[in-house]
């Protein structure tokens, strides 16, 4: 083989290590996007119970949830009495809660979409199955593993440079067919601080789905929130005047 024949091997082998590695890009990315629409489906309805559990008490809420595409939801509590009505909404990158004890809606600045929803462990942007993760990290798939006969793909997520995050590393783990088994946060130091995890999937809304949710903090084992859905309804689309302010304070009109 001559040397220009070797050159233009050597630069063949290069070209296609670069696509494969483009190619590979593109199929994480994909997979991690259509798991959270998988996830979030086009539009949905749910009832839920939170139940907080801290040492020493527990308190459950449950909570109506509308959600449509990969910004829109509005959730609002239907139980407790004393917790009845508060509620919040996303609109695209915006958010604000109600209280209706002084009948009162308040916007919050991007710094607190990652600040606990309610007291619990899941932050305003965990429980809207925020879109931050599709659009501000960019993915590796760094693993794989079996669960119920399903291969498992283990994905490394880091945050773009300067992306508006909190987070300095993600970690999930998706099926092949797209059900989310966990999500685990880390800090800028890239120390563990929370796990999310999904269990007991079974058939709700139609498809294969976690129907338990736990959210359970790294350093603080007697300290987490579990989400159990009691009803799951995936729908083609929700009207648009649903996630509005007048239907924040009036989501049962």
């Amino acid at each position: 083989m001559g040397k220009k024949s070797i050159i233009i091997f050597l630069l063949s082998i290069a070209v296609f290590t670069i696509l494969c590695g483009t190619l590979h890009a593109v199929e994480v990315e994909t997979l991690v996007r259509d798991a959270v629409k998988y996830y979030r489906g086009n539009a949905s309805f749910s009832v839920v119970d939170m139940t907080i559990h801290r040492p020493g008490w527990e308190r459950t809420l449950t909570i109506k949830a509308w959600t449509r595409g990969e910004k829109d939801s509005l959730f609002t509590i239907i139980a407790p009495p004393k917790d009845n009505g508060n509620g919040t909404l996303k609109k695209g990158k915006e958010m604000w809660i109600f209280n209706p004890r002084v009948n009162r809606v308040i916007k919050l600045p991007p710094s607190m979409m990652s600040q606990s929803w309610m007291g619990s462990d899941f932050s305003n942007n965990d429980l809207a199955k925020s879109d931050s993760i599709i659009n501000d990290y960019t993915h590796k798939i760094t693993g794989t593993e079996i669960h119920a006969g399903k291969k498992v793909f283990v994905i490394t997520s880091m945050p773009k440079p300067d992306a508006p995050v909190v987070w300095g590393m993600q970690k999930l783990r998706v099926r092949e067919d797209l059900i989310f088994l966990s999500q685990e946060f880390y800090d800028e130091d890239l120390l563990l601080v929370k796990t999310m995890t999904g269990t007991k999937i079974q058939m709700i809304g139609g498809k294969l789905f976690p129907r338990v949710w736990k959210m359970q903090k790294e350093d603080k084992e007697d300290e987490y929130t579990l989400l159990e859905y009691r009803e799951l309804l995936f729908k083609e689309n929700l009207p648009g005047e649903l996630f509005t302010l007048s239907s924040l304070k009036n989501p049962g009109r």
